[in-house]
Formats: C-alpha cells, structure tokens, sequence
C-alpha cells in the first residue's frame, strides 16, 4: 500500500502530525489537489494557521472548531495565491482579527521574463490564481516570525507561482506546493517558472529538515530523498523533450502528446503547460527557439 492510498484523514477534523501542529484537510479533492488542502495551525496559545485553503464556509467553520479553550489565531500565513489555497485567509482575518502574510499578491515574484510574458497575453494560464489576493503583510524571504512558543522562517521559493513561500519550523517545512509526496508540481507559465522552480528545489534541499509538510497529500519523511527525484525527474523530461524535438519542430500541446503517453486525456492539457515550462526554461538556456512572439500555440524547434 502506497502512502498516497493510506493518507486518508477525514476533511474537517484536526490531527496532530508532528509536535505542535495539527493538520486540517478541507474537502476539496481533485486531480491537482489531491484529497484536498492540507491546513495547518501551529503553536499552542496564539496559532499560526498556514494556508486557510479555499472559500469554504464548512472549512471555516472546522478551523475555527478546532481552537482549543485558551486558544486564538494571531497569523495567518498564505504559501501563494492559489485559489485552493488562499481564499479563505480573507473570512478567516474577519472572523479573528488576525493578520494575514504572504510574499505579495498574486502577481508578486514573477521573474522578468514571465512578466513580461503575462503583459504580453497570449501565454494564456492563470489557472486558479486567486487574483484578488492581497496581504496584510507582505514578507521577506529569510524573515523570521515570532509567536507564542513559535517561531517560523520564511523562504521565497518560486517556481510553481512567483509568490511562493515555505516555512521552517525548526527541522519541519511547510512546503506549500513546491514538494508534495503524491505528486510533481504543476509549473504553468507565467504563473509557474521552471527556471525558478528548479533553483528553489535545490535551495530547499540545502536546509536541515526532518520533515516536509506539504499543502496537498500526506508528510514527505525523506525530504532529501523526495528533493532528488523531483530534480531528476524534470532532468529526465527535459532531456526526453530535446529528442523529441529531433525529429522536427513542435507545439507544446504536440510534445505533451508525444512525451505523456500514460496519463488520463483530461490531464493533457496540464501537462501541456508543463512541457510550456520546460521549453521557456530551454529557450533560456540557448537550445531551443522559436519564431515571433512566444504563445500558448508556438512552434519551438532545436538550435
């Protein structure tokens, strides 16, 4: 039995899942979220509640349930401005009082090429980007937050969205949705930067952790271990689209359908954002290109 098949916790009820923290999954499964968004409050007085997930007025209503006598909110922390992940910060700021923190808003951390890419329109993207989003506190990376029996660092680690941040809690890492145990992450432009991604795996992988705590799925053990074979999985895709391109020039909806030959017709079209990535990341590096205005629809060929 695989970890994916025994992570089964009932949306609603809070558990604990290392010293201090409690996780509490909202019930909104999918293909790309998996059983659903993982919530996560931190401490044991005033809490740090990571993620508060999607407008769910049932969702609200179980964090809220699972403050203990004594217990308040006083941080809400967003890892980035997913609609599965951010929405529900702004009812749940009302309803305690408690300010909400993220790196920026939703256009907040993108690389200059996605920029500019997203001004220019024609990428297309922006799947479930809660673009109303906007923080109380904006933080920087490397700062350091302060609560009740709590501390937890912030990292800026883009790649799956420009806004992205994990938290170190000690030797655990909220790892929002740059890490997760059941899947790879989807990296769609101009949301999502492979370049970016990249870099901030191998930055994650140089922290001393125990644990990855993930937004979606169950705990990661070997975080290291997980950290290598997301490196060289896209390693390995990259190398596979570069053959594919041997043969001649392509879109990336044509690469999609030549390099996942495994997946589910209805995943196509992520994937197709994925293989959108790699080859931005690729004309990045000189070895591929393509003619005119880069587009969701562009045919990139070799150097």
């Amino acid at each position: 039995m695989t970890s994916e098949q025994r992570f089964a916790p009932v949306p609603g009820r809070a558990e604990e899942v290392a010293p201090g923290v409690r996780r509490i999954l909202a019930a909104n499964p999918s293909p790309f979220t998996g059983p659903g968004t993982n919530t996560y409050l931190v401490g044991e007085t005033a809490l740090a509640v990571i993620d508060p997930g999607p407008d769910l007025a049932v969702h609200l209503r179980a964090i809220l349930k699972a403050l203990r006598p004594g217990q308040q909110v006083s941080h809400i922390l967003v890892t980035h401005a997913h609609a599965d992940h951010s929405p529900l910060s702004r009812a749940l700021s009302v309803t305690t009082g408690a300010p909400v923190l993220a790196y920026g808003d939703a256009g907040a951390g993108r690389s200059e090429i996605m920029a500019r890419l997203a001004g220019s329109g024609g990428l297309g993207g922006g799947e479930g980007t809660d673009t109303a989003f906007r923080p109380d506190h904006e933080l920087s990376d490397g700062q350091t937050l302060l609560g009740e029996g709590w501390s937890l660092r912030a990292f800026w680690t883009p790649g799956h969205f420009g806004n992205h941040l994990c938290f170190a809690f000690d030797d655990v890492i909220f790892t929002g949705d740059l890490v997760m145990g059941w899947s790879s992450s989807l990296v769609s432009p101009p949301d999502g930067d492979l370049t970016d991604f990249m870099a901030s795996c191998r930055r994650l992988r140089a922290l001393p952790a125990r644990l990855f705590l993930p937004g979606h799925g169950p705990a990661v053990t070997e975080p290291r271990a997980r950290l290598d074979w997301l490196i060289r999985h896209r390693e390995r895709r990259e190398a596979s689209l570069l053959q594919a391109l041997a043969r001649g020039p392509a879109t990336a909806d044509d690469l999609a359908r030549r390099v996942y030959t495994d997946i589910e017709p209805g995943l196509l079209p992520a994937a197709s954002r994925n293989i959108l990535a790699h080859l931005i990341d690729l004309m990045g590096k000189s070895l591929v290109s393509t003619e005119g205005d880069l587009t969701s629809d562009s045919q990139f060929r070799l150097f």
